[in-house]
């Protein structure tokens, strides 16, 4: 009996606060431990600090500084604290108890869309993205600014609720997504075909809807649609031997359609990212809730240039010129110049494997006294370039002309 009053009348400074343990069981009953403080004893030894005994209510994480905090409607004589949560970062958003656990219809659709929740920080920063200068303007306009400066984004001045970035395929779209991920200290949904599309009839409305009640709860969020043309395609179409869109599928897009166009209604901030390699595939009504239409061309020579810098800069000697490299690389896209790079990366591995794998002992016996096998390979020159052009032809050439037309209509950056 003794013990047990001992361990009522603990109370540790660190307890997580009340709001962001209502799903834990565990810490539940540290939260009915913290209301007994009327428990006292004979037993126990007094305590000099008496702020010692006092439950602190901190941020949300076990072992958090205690911040902001506010006093709340007196219980049982007594004033609680609340955190302010104005500047509660993400993992802290993440805490918060979702408020669909003890529906048992839609606590499995919350469960599928959290998932998609970027956990872990991608670590691109706006550096790492070489060029797309409009681009990466919008995108702090939309995101960045309004969260520093939310005194200047009001009214007609409200933040974009929608961007679209179109553009050659390996040319950044995704690059930009995880910059946006990493600097804008959002909560990120990466949402795909797979994360909105169900086999079951009707879950797939339901689970565009969750999307956006997820991302309104843990506000502000960002939500980032990868290839939306392959789930906002023209609506009725399809070949006329099935005779036309599914049902199925209408329903999903008109509910997708629906949550986009009350983004603007709302007071929370949640933003939506969208990347597709093919724009003209998409529905009108969805073009009208992406305010931006952005195209990612491909690289200036400049940006390439700059690649080529980049992914070279260990393997070839500090005087070297690219500017060859760069004239013949024109209507290459990024992912193309870095298959380039490593072609030519290439050139001196396989000049070392043909010692090594020489059958003179003499020959394929080479000194490495630091144990660096990097030490042993060539520097890479002008004609191993070449010889990686010529191995390696551009993959988004084709469509230029197309992705010209459709920018010239329906462009907005």
């Amino acid at each position: 009996m003794e013990k047990r009053t001992k361990r009522n009348s603990y109370t540790s400074a660190h307890m997580p606060s009340e709001a962001r343990v209502e799903n834990n069981a565990a810490l539940k009953a540290v939260q009915t431990c913290l209301g007994s403080n009327n428990v006292t004893t004979s037993s126990t030894k007094p305590v000099d600090d008496l702020s010692l005994l006092e439950p602190t209510v901190t941020s949300g994480v076990v072992g958090a500084k205690s911040g902001n905090q506010r006093t709340t409607k007196p219980a049982k004589g007594k004033a609680e604290v609340k955190p302010e949560e104005d500047d509660d970062s993400v993992e802290d958003r993440l805490l918060k108890p979702l408020p669909f656990m003890h529906d048992s219809e839609l606590r499995p659709l919350a469960e599928n869309i959290t998932r998609e929740i970027f956990q872990k920080n991608p670590n691109v920063h706006w550096d790492d993205v070489v060029g797309l200068t409009d681009a990466k303007r919008l995108l702090k306009e939309a995101v960045v600014m309004p969260s520093k400066y939310p005194q200047l984004f009001k009214g007609l001045l409200s933040p974009w609720c929608g961007i679209l970035l179109y553009g050659p395929p390996g040319n950044g779209k995704t690059m930009l997504a995880k910059a946006v991920a990493t600097e804008c200290k959002t909560t990120f949904f990466n949402i795909s075909g797979s994360s909105i599309v169900s086999k079951y009839r009707g879950d797939s409305e339901k689970l565009v809807r969750m999307l956006f009640e997820l991302a309104r709860y843990h506000a502000p969020s960002t939500i980032f649609l990868d290839e939306i043309d392959s789930i906002m395609g023209q609506r009725g179409g399809g070949d006329s031997s099935s005779g036309g869109e599914h049902e199925a599928s209408r329903r999903m897009k008109t509910e997708l359609l629906i949550q986009m166009d009350g983004l603007s209604k709302t007071q929370e901030v949640v933003f939506v990212l969208a990347a597709s390699n093919l724009p003209w595939e998409l529905d009108t009504a969805m073009l009208r809730r992406l305010e931006k239409r952005v195209l990612v061309g491909l690289p200036s020579p400049e940006a390439r240039h700059h690649m080529f810098a980049e992914l070279l800069a260990p393997y070839i000697d500090a005087n070297f010129d690219f500017a060859g490299s760069v004239l013949k690389t024109e209507g290459y896209s990024g992912a193309d110049i870095k298959l380039v790079a490593k072609e030519a990366c290439m050139a001196p591995v396989r000049r070392l494997m043909a010692k090594l794998e020489a059958p003179d002992a003499a020959t394929n016996q080479l000194p490495c006294e630091s144990g660096n096998w990097h030490e042993l390979l060539d520097k890479i020159t002008s004609d191993d370039i070449t010889q990686a052009l010529d191995k390696t032809k551009p993959s988004a050439h084709q469509f230029l002309r197309k992705y010209e037309t459709w920018h010239n209509r329906f462009g907005s950056s």
